[in-house]
């Protein structure tokens, strides 16, 4: 069995950055729509960064289970309604529509890495309260800069549903890409076959090695 503080102090540390990274990446998804002509995400109340819009119920249960039961965390929020067919350009706002999310989430990491570099070269407050919220902080900063990266990552596989299927169906021939689209229905029990089988966790190796340097130079 997990060691129980252990493990809600490690939901309490990752909720925030993790809810703000999918959040973000969601209503990137519905502002791009929304430039293309398509509301459909605004008039759904999407384009808000208000969590409760955007939690879907088997993502936080995921979200929390992994938490308490595995080294890694995984989880999701609703996808935000979209219809490419209200675009003013369908192939276009297809791709950057479904780029938005991951450009996003790059863009926060971006934001959060300097605010992580600063707080870590404040001076220690010691074990007062302060001290404690100072190391919170950091950490918020640090999980925020990883978790933003590994989620703009992952969403780019060319995996159907996620978003870069999406990206790679806007760039084929017409052709091709309605053949592509009939692998979508296989895409969910590919993404579950590789993260069972550990896939995913060499996939990323690299990046999570680039993540450790970039944050341990700050």
């Amino acid at each position: 069995m997990p060691d129980l503080s252990e493990s809600l102090l490690k939901i309490a540390v990752l909720a925030v950055p993790f809810l703000l990274a999918v959040i973000c990446h969601e209503v990137a998804h519905g502002l791009a729509a929304l430039a293309f002509g398509d509301p459909t995400a605004r008039d759904a109340g999407r384009l808000t960064m208000n969590p409760l819009r955007h939690m879907d119920r088997a993502g936080t249960l995921v979200f929390v289970l992994t938490s308490l039961f595995t080294p890694f965390v995984f989880g999701w929020a609703k996808p935000v309604p979209i219809n490419p067919y209200r675009f003013r350009q369908v192939r276009a706002g297809l791709l950057v529509v479904s780029a938005a999310g991951a450009a996003a989430n790059f863009a926060l990491a971006a934001l959060l890495y300097p605010a992580y570099a600063f707080l870590i070269h404040l001076p220690p407050s010691g074990g007062s309260f302060f001290g404690l919220f100072h190391e919170w902080l950091i950490s918020l900063a640090m999980y925020g800069v990883a978790v933003n990266i590994l989620i703009g990552a992952f969403n780019l596989l060319p995996i159907p549903p996620l978003d870069g299927s999406n990206i790679l169906a806007a760039l084929l021939p017409r052709s091709w890409a309605a053949r592509y689209s009939r692998f979508g229905r296989y895409g969910m029990i590919l993404v579950l076959v590789l993260m069972a089988s550990g896939a995913f966790g060499t996939l990323f190796r690299p990046l999570l090695r680039f993540i450790n340097t970039i944050l341990s130079q700050a």
